[in-house]
């Protein structure tokens, strides 16, 4: 069945950069000139997504404005001319009734955030994109997982994967590395999932990256899931239960993740995706050159 539509967790507090996310959104932060939030709905239209669901919280409102029309920012622009302002507005506007929002009402963790889409979602799979990892690369990292989800021909799951260093496995949701897929090399049989296993037990040094394709059976996993690490619904679990019931296969996508909920892979981020812009390149080079000659 065609991938359709997308979950977007936007309500998390975003305390790894505070002071930044006090009043606004961690994904309303930008990178370069965009909003987080920008960057991977435009990987999931790229995808060929057509429904975007977001799943909010209290003071979040600022996302589904940024994806309103703005009709005095309009209308301004049209009467000083400005047309390459215009076009850019035009570019990034959903159309219409393709956003959906839903909240979030406590700070359950990403697994519970998943299933408060489950209406909107229905009985169909969908992906799961984390706003706060960006990959940079064309053709998307969730581009690449729809390609791969096409090999099948099977009722599956996919998740992205990204080796870390060994002594750093503890920090991420792991998944065990079962058999190569024939038809597509970068994929393989996940052979278990485990969220931050202790130090020297992670059954690889792959982790479990901010994209997801799922099948909706997740959601009757998750309206009975207990909680777990950090007291929260995590998804890693209710994968785990899934798995024994349906195959789940990792992708190791081509691109350069970027962790822009952590304060140094913010400007990272800002830098490298600067530097992947023609137009800022020699600009961007050129004020890092004065500012490392101090």
């Amino acid at each position: 069945m065609k991938i359709r539509k997308a979950v977007f967790p936007v309500a998390g507090l975003g305390t790894r950069v505070l002071p930044a996310t006090k009043a606004m959104p961690k994904e309303m932060l930008t990178i370069v000139d965009k909003p987080l939030i920008q960057y991977v709905v435009d990987e999931a239209r790229e995808a060929g997504i057509e429904h975007f669901i977001f799943v909010t919280g209290r003071n979040k409102g600022v996302i589904e404005d940024h994806f309103d029309r703005m009709y005095e920012l309009d209308a301004t622009l049209a009467a000083r001319g400005k047309k390459a302002e215009m076009e850019i507005l035009a570019r990034d506007q959903p159309e219409a009734g393709a956003v959906s929002f839903t909240r979030q009402q406590a700070p359950l963790g990403l697994g519970h955030a998943v299933w408060c889409a489950r209406d909107i979602v229905g009985d169909e799979p969908f992906a799961v994109v984390l706003p706060d990892e960006l990959v940079l690369n064309t053709p998307g990292c969730l581009a690449q997982m729809i390609e791969a989800a096409g090999k099948l021909g099977e009722k599956s799951n996919l998740i992205a994967v990204e080796a870390v260093p060994d002594h750093l496995t503890h920090q991420y949701g792991i998944c065990g590395v079962g058999k190569r897929h024939a038809a597509h090399g970068t994929m393989f049989e996940v052979d278990g999932m485990v969220e931050k296993p202790p130090k020297g037990t992670a059954p690889s040094n792959l982790s479990i990256t901010g994209r997801y394709i799922l099948q909706p059976e997740i959601f009757k996993i998750l309206e009975t899931q207990e909680h777990g690490a950090g007291g929260e619904i995590q998804l890693t679990d209710a994968m785990i239960g899934l798995s024994k019931m349906q195959s789940f296969y990792g992708v190791e996508f081509e691109g350069e993740r970027h962790d822009c909920g952590s304060k140094p892979g913010f400007l990272r981020a800002n830098i490298a995706f600067g530097m992947a812009r023609p137009d800022l390149r020699e600009g961007l080079r050129a004020e890092m050159k004065k500012y490392l000659e101090k």
